[in-house]
């Protein structure tokens, strides 16, 4: 395999327990159903998070000054960005990082249209591992974005190296950081269980993907998502679980599904305030504000880079 997708796919299956980073989930299709899941009645981070930043974003710009350069990491649609770039003075560039370059590029083009003068330059990368930015636009600070709580996908051991790695890329400025916070779990079963089925078909499209460009022979039929809260270890799971017995082949490898076995494709952690806090101190960060919805069910975090 000569993709990082197929390698992982092949590991993935030959371990036990099976599980693959989501990252995984956002080719086209993919991208295009995680925008269909934020607009849901039951998804309530995405139209959350925005209600923080449309009261806050004054707030932000005054903390980033003049001529700041935003570097938004899993840019995805480029929705939230906007506030930002509408709300901060003068921004020099705006630098999308995202793995899904067709969707990425498309978002950006659209952007470029919007903000005529804005310099825009989309790196499709992916953003977990370690990069290089290009040098810096201007004199302004450089201000992280990372919304969605996509924070939440890692690993408590992979968020603390993400964020000391955006730590040091965002030396003498400062991350705006989205963070889903512990709730009432029958909220955040709903939420990853829509009526509509939008998340199931999102979760099952990473067979579709596999099929499509790895050239397996998975059914998703066989497979059904299951969504449900860990409380002991405060994250949501996604799996697709086998509905019988059944054999997959993959790079000429054959693996065999026993029925109810599962392959875990993401976590979705959730944090309190207090612990998020001390997780960027731990990385590098100073926090400074946060700002929630009346209810506490999201939060933003600036969180200066030293």
């Amino acid at each position: 395999m000569t993709s990082d997708f197929g390698r992982d796919l092949v590991a993935a299956l030959s371990a036990q327990p099976r599980s693959i980073s989501p990252k995984y989930f956002y080719d086209a299709e993919g991208s295009r159903l995680f925008d269909r899941i934020c607009e849901l009645p039951e998804y309530y981070p995405t139209r959350t998070e925005i209600g923080i930043l449309e009261r806050s974003v004054a707030e932000m710009a005054a903390l980033a000054g003049p001529q700041a350069e935003i570097v938004e990491f899993g840019a995805g649609s480029l929705r939230k960005v906007r506030l930002l770039l509408q709300a901060f003075e003068a921004p020099a560039r705006y630098l999308p990082i995202d793995i899904s370059g067709e969707h990425l590029r498309d978002a950006a083009a659209i952007l470029r249209r919007e903000f005529t003068g804005l310099d825009v330059q989309p790196l499709v990368a992916d953003y977990t591992q370690a990069m290089e930015l290009p040098a810096a636009a201007g004199p302004g600070r450089r201000i992280g974005f990372f919304p969605g709580s996509t924070i939440g996908n890692f690993t408590p051991e992979e968020a603390l190296h993400f964020l000391q790695g955006a730590a040091r890329m965002l030396r003498g400025g400062a991350l705006v950081l989205g963070a889903d916070l512990v709730k009432d779990p029958h909220v955040l079963h709903a939420a990853y269980n829509d009526a509509q089925g939008v998340t199931a078909a999102f979760n099952l499209n990473l067979l579709v993907r596999a099929n499509r460009e790895l050239g397996a022979n998975f059914q998703p039929a066989r497979f059904a998502h299951y969504a449900f809260y860990n409380a002991p270890l405060q994250r949501i799971e996604m799996h697709l679980v086998s509905r019988e017995r059944q054999d997959v082949t993959l790079a000429g490898e054959r693996f065999t599904f026993e029925e109810g076995e599962a392959l875990h494709t993401e976590n979705s952690y959730k944090f309190t305030i207090e612990g998020l806090r001390a997780l960027a101190v731990r990385a590098g960060f100073r926090p400074g504000p946060v700002w929630t919805d009346p209810a506490r069910l999201f939060s933003v975090h600036w969180l200066h880079a030293p």
